[in-house]
């Protein structure tokens, strides 16, 4: 492969370097944040070869290149681009800043929420595991020493995460909004306190002790916030906008002790006379709302949410699933909404093998193929995203197949006893219903694989070969009727590059052209173009032309210091132009009061690309050609 030319055709078909934002690659896949979507082709990008798919997902366009190709194809990316690489969270950030605040509250969600889930899926396991040998032994089944160490300790250590899930959930919350960890841990600490009445007892013991707050104004039950998640991240977001406010106002000699004590302090009482009844309330009324849902009569409420689950993975809302993952095993010691995710994903699987084994495409099959194995795995947005939505209708079989199999799982009320793993290893959260889990994912499988087999898919007609158009000739500059010539920005005495007062201009590091000593205080478009760059000082910009001149126009020299300071701009970046339109202005008094030269530098930072340049010299006037350039 031309990992060269592979690089070079992204880099035009997504909009060269004034769409891109960022750019990054993990194993496969090639992740760009881009400043428009809509000028980037991606059904153009995807027929390159070279390119097995490509999708949009969390604000980036991503694309799929393979092991051993992608990072030999970004290096060449970054050179062609002309920027700095970057890493997949600095890519993350990017596009979460482009992001509207609803999904950029939903990838907080996720931030707080991903780097626990290691654990929780840890003990939820062990948890199911637990749960199977009980229920063998209890049975008769089994016969295993119930006493001894590996039994006892191994039922110690399955509901330890879930157990002291609120320091878990506030360690992570303070990290995701800039806080202090260790602080955000102890409003975790405080919530589940050995003071306060266990949550798990209030069900059957009722609540024992109260507390009046606000001076006797009203009275609060002193219950732990065991396995409850939306109170826990309300108090740590308050604990870190007052951390964040305290660590601005408290003089540096106190820092160290007022802010940790009033942030402390102050969140407590809020959390416990406040925060925490308020969102206890709010979060039982939501999982209590979705509880309803999902067990309306004939597992209605099932199939339509399992039916729209893959479209909230489009939307990117999915992470907010673990509130309620969270929730329901606080409140019914299982989940039901992950066996419902696991149905949406395996289908979406399925649908995606149907494509797999049923195109003759070559480069469908090599996408599709390890896109729904990852699926039945868990990961689901190779095959939403590079195959499924790109053909739509096995979206749709596969959200009918993830429809059908979460309509079984309400009937047969099937819960898992953790969350964080769907699929085939979903199955070790469901040990307690083995069989039922299995039967949910055959109904899943089989109702998306034969929807999209039969109705869902064929390749699609090759496009027939286009008739060749003529070559439209290329855009003239205005400025010298040629292309090639670039017009003179401003009237005045023009010299050649190396003459201008400033080494970094006279070596050519910046590129070669001319000077000109100005004798109006206007700068013109020298030719018909787009703007490419404006500095934040207004005192230079850049501007391509239609032949792929680069042209840079710099108003005096080290006027950076200025600061924007006696000069304004008319045009922005990406603005298209025609020669002659004013570009920005200048005060020459105010760059000679700064003790600056007013020289306007007039350089072609490509110069490299074409070939002879002719400079004129002398007395110009604004749009009077300046340099000719010849074609390699």
């Amino acid at each position: 492969m031309d990992y060269k030319k592979v690089a070079q055709e992204i880099y035009d078909k997504v909009g060269r370097k004034e769409n891109i934002v960022s750019a990054a690659h993990c194993a496969t896949r090639l992740r760009l944040v881009l400043v428009d979507n809509a000028k980037c082709d991606a059904k153009a990008v995807e027929d390159i070869e070279g390119v097995k798919g490509v999708f949009s997902a969390s604000g980036q366009l991503q694309i799929i290149l393979g092991t051993g190709v992608v990072n030999k194809v970004y290096d060449e990316f970054i050179a062609i681009a002309g920027i700095s690489a970057a890493t997949k969270d600095e890519v993350k950030a990017a596009a979460a800043a482009r992001q509207n605040p609803f999904k950029r509250a939903i990838k907080t969600l996720g931030d707080i929420f991903v780097p626990i889930i290691p654990a929780i899926v840890a003990s939820g396991f062990l948890m199911g595991i637990m749960e199977a040998l009980n229920f063998m032994v209890n049975n008769n089944f089994l016969n295993i020493d119930t006493s001894g160490s590996i039994y006892v300790f191994a039922n110690l250590f399955s509901n330890t995460a879930y157990t002291f899930l609120p320091i878990l959930i506030a360690y992570s919350a303070a990290k995701a909004f800039g806080g202090n960890p260790y602080l955000g841990a102890v409003i975790g600490m405080m919530m589940i306190h050995p003071n306060l009445q266990n949550a798990w007892t209030v069900a059957t013991e009722g609540v024992k002790q109260t507390q009046s707050v606000w001076f006797g104004l009203y009275s609060v039950d002193l219950v732990g916030y065991q396995g409850h998640v939306i109170p826990v991240i309300i108090a740590v977001w308050v604990m870190c906008f007052l951390e964040k406010k305290l660590h601005k106002i408290v003089p540096a000699m106190f820092d160290l002790f007022v802010t940790p004590l009033v942030s402390v302090f102050v969140t407590g009482y809020l959390t416990f006379s406040i925060i925490g009844p308020i969102f206890v309330t709010i979060e039982n009324g939501i999982i209590g709302g979705i509880q309803t849902l999902l067990t309306l009569p004939f597992g209605i409420g099932s199939f339509i949410m399992g039916g729209l689950y893959s479209t909230t993975v489009v939307a990117g809302i999915h992470h907010m699933y673990t509130v309620i993952d969270m929730g329901q095993l606080s409140m019914y010691g299982v989940t039901y909404w992950l066996p419902l995710a696991s149905a949406a994903n395996m289908a979406q699987g399925a649908a995606t093998l149907a494509v797999a084994l049923k195109s003759k495409n070559g480069k469908t099959k090599a996408v599709a193929l390890p896109s729904a194995f990852s699926c039945f795995m868990g990961i689901t947005e190779p095959a939403i995203f590079g195959v499924n939505l790109r053909f739509f209708k096995p979206f749709v079989c596969g959200a009918v197949g993830g429809a059908a199999g979460a309509m079984y799982a309400s009937l047969v009320h099937l819960g898992a006893s953790g969350t964080g793993v769907t699929g085939i290893f979903g199955l070790l959260l469901c040990l307690q219903h083995p069989l039922e889990y299995i039967i949910m994912a055959a109904i899943s499988i089989g109702v998306a694989f034969t929807l999209t087999w039969l109705f869902g898919y064929k390749d699609p007609a090759p496009e027939a070969p286009k008739a060749e158009e003529p070559t439209p000739a290329p855009e003239m500059p205005a400025a010298a009727g040629k292309p090639g010539t670039v017009g003179a920005p401003v009237a005045g005495e023009a010299v050649p590059s190396e003459q201008i007062p400033d080494e970094t201009f006279a070596t050519g590091v910046l590129g070669r052209g001319a000077g000109i000593q100005p004798a109006e205080e206007t700068i013109v478009a020298p030719f018909d173009g787009e703007i490419s760059s404006v500095t934040d000082t207004h005192h230079a910009v850049g501007i391509t032309s239609a032949d792929g001149m680069e042209l840079l126009i710099h108003v005096g020299v080290d006027t950076v210091d200025m600061k924007g300071d006696g000069f304004a701009c008319f045009v922005q970046e990406g603005q298209k132009v025609k020669a002659g339109d004013k570009l920005l202005t200048f005060d020459r008094k105010k760059i000679a009061a700064a003790g600056h030269p007013d020289m306007v530098a007039v350089l072609l930072t490509n110069a490299d690309d074409f070939g002879e340049m002719t400079v004129h010299t002398g007395a110009c006037q604004a749009l009077q050609p300046l340099l000719e350039v010849a074609a390699r």
